[in-house]
């Protein structure tokens, strides 16, 4: 009775069991079901293996392809470096970091695009709209844009400064905020050691204007100031002879690659003259020039008897010296306490009353 009733109350809420034809059907449903579907998807595998290989294999010849090239560039420089051909070109350290950061950027763009097309190409095979996921993600561009605005701008900036060369490690460079000697390029940041040691970090995107002191050649430019009334001409052959003198010396006759050249008068005032002197040096190399012609025109000028003169105002030599009396005062009378003067000068004394008179007298 018990067990009757237990079962009879479980029978109304227990699914009846499925029949076996009904098994056997859906069976062979899903046997259909896949035997009609599995030449797609094992085509569908088969496509999207095939792209992520080809992808894979392209992504590694290319960026092998440009670390060679790199390679190739960093040898050519090292070949160069040290000769003639080397000093007008820039050193091989500079030629490193601006082909490793452009084989960076390179491999970068390359392993982007690559990878990106061929996700895009497996999604496509997948049946998969892209056009919601290209929205969405021009979406997610433009704010990430503008929310890095500045990170885009220093490293755009950075690509097209390496790109362009506009100046590399070693140069000396005026960024307008921070002048010193690039010690290091970077796609973001480049580093300047200035005069005093001190190291710049610069961002790309902040340097509006850049001055290059270091391409090319320079101009060495010298002030000579003499006494007006000396011998033009003989200033003149005394300045080139102590120019061509240094343009024989060691280290000097790579450093300058024009002869000295006396430009002619800067400046006349009342007692002296101002000589402009200039020189076309190798970059980077004029103040050194500088010093060393100063140096070596002092000698010469020395050695033929023309005086140097400063800024300052200067006595001439042949002007007679003062007399040295002018500056001391003439005696005066009053300087002797009986003269009639230093008598008229004294006070008068007070007269004495009476009663002060007998009083004394008593």
């Amino acid at each position: 009775m018990f067990w009757s009733a237990a079962l009879g109350a479980d029978s109304p809420t227990t699914p009846p069991p499925s029949s076996l034809d009904e098994a056997q059907r859906t069976a062979n449903d899903a046997a259909g079901w896949v035997e009609e579907n599995w030449s797609i998807w094992l085509s569908n595998g088969l496509r999207m293996i095939l792209i992520i290989v080809i992808a894979v294999a392209m992504r590694h010849l290319i960026r092998r392809a440009i670390t060679k090239l790199i390679a190739r560039m960093n040898r050519s420089a090292e070949a160069v470096d040290g000769t003639a051909l080397g000093s007008l070109l820039v050193n091989a350290e500079r030629r490193r970091q601006r082909s490793e950061a452009i084989g960076s950027v390179l491999r970068s763009v390359a392993s982007f695009l690559i990878m990106g097309t061929a996700a895009l190409t497996v999604l496509s095979v997948l049946q998969i709209n892209l056009a919601p996921l290209l929205a969405s993600a021009g979406v997610a561009g433009v704010a990430i844009g503008f929310g890095a605005r500045n990170l885009v701008t220093d490293f755009l900036s950075g690509v097209f400064m390496i790109l362009e060369d506009q100046y590399g490690v070693g140069d000396e460079v005026d960024a307008g905020v921070a002048t010193g000697t690039v010690i290091e390029v970077g796609l973001r940041v480049t580093k300047l050691r200035g005069a005093n040691g001190e190291i710049w970090y610069v961002r790309n995107g902040e340097v509006k204007r850049i001055g290059n002191l270091s391409q090319g050649w320079a101009t060495a430019g010298v002030d000579v100031q003499v006494r007006a009334t000396e011998d033009l001409e003989k200033v003149r052959s005394v300045v080139v002879a102590a120019g061509e003198e240094m343009a024989k010396a060691e280290p000097w006759n790579e450093r300058l690659w024009e002869p000295v050249e006396v430009l002619g008068l800067d400046a006349v005032y009342l007692n002296s003259m101002v000589v402009r002197v200039s020189a076309k040096t190798m970059p980077g190399k004029a103040l050194g020039v500088e010093r060393e012609l100063r140096w070596r025109i002092k000698q010469a000028l020395d050695e033929a008897g023309i005086r140097i003169v400063g800024a300052a105002p200067w006595e001439a030599e042949d002007e007679a010296a003062a007399d040295p009396s002018a500056a001391v005062a003439a005696p005066s009378v009053l300087a002797n306490p009986t003269s009639p003067q230093s008598l008229a000068t004294a006070p008068i004394p007070a007269p004495l009353t009476p009663g002060a008179g007998a009083s004394l007298g008593k």
